[in-house]
């Protein structure tokens, strides 16, 4: 296929992460992008990726979050993975000092065991799409996360977009990583 991606928007529970990420002391952007990595790493498929035509599987993977900096441009980051919270608070937080004080979009070299990560905390979106270009061979998921929205009963959502390469991911990963997510989100 010429374009190879297929993607979904979705809506995710996070009241009870919210509250979460409050009682354990960590950013709530630190709490959902751990969540999301525990449900990517979770699901095989989510761990694929195609290289030079040949298809491997990774052990794990890390984040490539989209940073923005004080003067409103941003940045790709790169976010080893932790199963430790705590640990993986401190990776993200010197990942974000060290991206303020570089300037372009690509601030490093980045491994292929990632997925590309961005949060939109201004738009409440019911649907997304990204940039790409289609002369770069890429098989990597596409997560981002929308504006938290505070319901009339205190119950918290934020939309979801999940974009895959469907040679490697099918609905039903999509799916289960999904009900993943708010498994964890619900902890």
């Amino acid at each position: 296929m010429e374009e190879p991606f297929f993607g979904i928007t979705t809506t995710v529970d996070c009241t009870n992460a919210y509250k979460s990420a409050k009682d354990l002391g960590v950013s709530f952007f630190v709490y959902y992008l751990h969540k999301t990595l525990l449900a990517v790493n979770a699901i095989e498929a989510f761990r694929y990726r195609i290289l030079e035509g040949d298809i491997y599987l990774f052990d794990e993977i890390n984040a490539s979050a989209t940073i923005m900096r004080e003067d409103e441009t941003f940045g790709f980051s790169f976010m080893e993975f932790k199963k430790n919270i705590k640990d993986f608070d401190v990776i993200v937080q010197t990942e974000i000092s060290r991206i303020q004080t570089t300037t372009g979009l690509f601030t490093r070299e980045y491994p292929e065991n990632l997925i590309h990560f961005s949060a939109l905390p201004w738009i409440n979106f019911t649907s997304f799409s990204h940039a790409r270009s289609f002369t770069f061979e890429d098989s990597c998921p596409k997560i981002s996360f929308g504006k938290m929205m505070v319901s009339d009963t205190g119950i918290r959502t934020m939309n979801i977009s999940v974009h895959v390469h469907h040679g490697l991911v099918d609905g039903l990963h999509v799916g289960q990583f999904v009900d993943c997510l708010q498994q964890l989100m619900n902890e």
